[in-house]
């Protein structure tokens, strides 16, 4: 939920600054906007400035304190144009936080202001990002402006989900049926709220479903039945909200190899969406690598200890998904700087798995080669980070990618993931 308490302090911050400068005249007559001033954490805002001198040099700076309590912050120099304007999405800055042009360079490329945070946590309960950023012109803040980002559009219902299934349903601000995405989780467990919310805000019917690490589930990703998403899937299948026809899955890391699973083994799948994940199925997370992960009618399926051991074709064979059963679309998105495991060497093995099986049905690689384990989230947010922990294993991991390659595939597969959705989905609907 919104924090209206922090949103109106920072207002009356700026307005008071506002009255301040005003009362001192032309000295104070540049402007600093965002438009728009309101957005969804998958969209753009540009920064602009007016006022200025023709080719003055001067400094913008991007605040934000995280759903962690934790300060982050950036800034660069830009050059006033004849107009002496600044538009972020048309200049780059001469030096700073971030280099060429970027709309929204001052948020992505922010760095904590305390040594020991490790990454950018999102606002608790999926509430509203407020980010603050200020024009400084001689040492002195001449102008602010505020922008809002949502992670969950106005009108998004969110239904618990308890008993056979786990996880929470959110339904867009529609009376119409919408297509239906079941969200899936990685290695971190519990729910994953935050595409689903994406998804939802844009239109779908997303069900973010835990399956280990949430309350009564298994604690570790071992021996997972996979006959629960089927369940999953027929549940979704008899909501009133959902067309029934037209289903996707969408997973990331450990998700986005079961998303790849769940697309071969159930024909109610319509699309597919894996975001860095693996071609086979790699053994348990997070405590015994050589415990299945997997079983099918209590059937263990065969599995590799890990991806990245997977040299003997002959021996991993077995554990390699059969993706070309698939009945719709394949959408694989990878990181080429992936730090946790070779997601591009493993996505282009899908994709040549399809071509050598001459699939029926559309399939694309969004390869980004600068990015990491976070190629192309949606969600357009300091990309800096550390070394992490992941909460399962409790242990460190390296997830690789430059902030600027992690944001430059967020950037451009925002829109690719969203036009595969409709086309794909949009299109089954109307051959039936």
């Amino acid at each position: 939920m919104l924090d209206r308490s922090r949103v109106m302090k920072v207002r009356g911050l700026i307005l008071a600054v506002g009255l301040w400068a005003g009362g001192l005249g032309t000295a104070f007559s540049q402007t600093l906007e965002v438009i728009p001033k309101r957005v969804l954490v998958d969209e753009p805002a540009v920064i602009r400035a007016k006022g200025l001198t023709p080719n003055e040099h001067i400094s913008i700076q991007a605040d934000l304190i995280d759903g962690a309590d934790k300060p982050w912050s950036s800034q660069a120099e830009f050059v006033a144009d004849a107009q002496g304007a600044i538009d972020t999405s048309l200049q780059a800055p001469v030096q700073g936080s971030y280099d060429g042009v970027s709309a929204t360079g001052l948020i992505w490329s922010m760095k904590p202001a305390e040594k020991h945070v490790a990454q950018y946590q999102g606002p608790r309960d999926l509430g509203t990002q407020l980010i603050q950023f200020r024009l400084i012109r001689n040492g002195q803040r001449v102008a602010n402006a505020l922008v809002e980002q949502l992670n969950v559009a106005d009108g998004v219902q969110q239904i618990k989900v308890e008993g056979q299934l786990h996880g929470v349903l959110f339904l867009p601000n529609t009376k119409e049926r919408r297509p239906g995405v079941l969200v899936v989780g990685g290695s971190e467990g519990g729910v994953p709220r935050q595409k689903a919310a994406w998804l939802a805000s844009r239109g779908y019917a997303a069900l973010a479903l835990a399956y280990f690490r949430y309350e009564d589930l298994p604690p570790q990703l071992e021996r997972i039945p996979l006959e629960y998403f089927g369940r999953a899937l027929a549940w979704m299948m008899q909501r009133p909200e959902i067309s029934p026809d037209r289903l996707a899955v969408m997973g990331t890391s450990r998700g986005g190899e079961l998303a790849l699973q769940l697309g071969a083994m159930f024909a109610e799948v319509k699309a597919v969406v894996a975001y860095v994940p693996a071609n086979l199925r790699a053994g348990g997370c997070c405590r015994d690598y050589r415990i299945p992960p997997w079983t099918w009618h209590g059937v263990p399926l065969a599995f590799v200890f890990s991806p990245t051991q997977r040299r003997d074709l002959a021996a991993t064979f077995p554990a390699v998904i059969p993706v070309e059963h698939t009945h719709g679309a394949i959408l694989v998105i990878s990181g080429g700087d992936d730090g946790v495991w070779p997601s591009t060497e493993m996505s282009d093995a899908v994709v040549g798995r399809l071509k050598q099986d001459h699939f029926p049905y559309p399939y694309e690689h969004l390869n980004y080669p600068h990015a990491g384990h976070r190629a192309g989230r949606p969600q357009i947010v300091p990309t800096w980070h550390g070394t992490t922990r992941n909460p399962t294993s409790g242990r460190e991991e390296y997830l690789g990618g430059k902030p600027d390659g992690d944001a430059q595939s967020s950037l451009d597969a925002i829109p690719k993931v969203l036009e595969f959705l409709r086309t794909s989905l949009t299109e089954h609907s109307s051959q039936n």
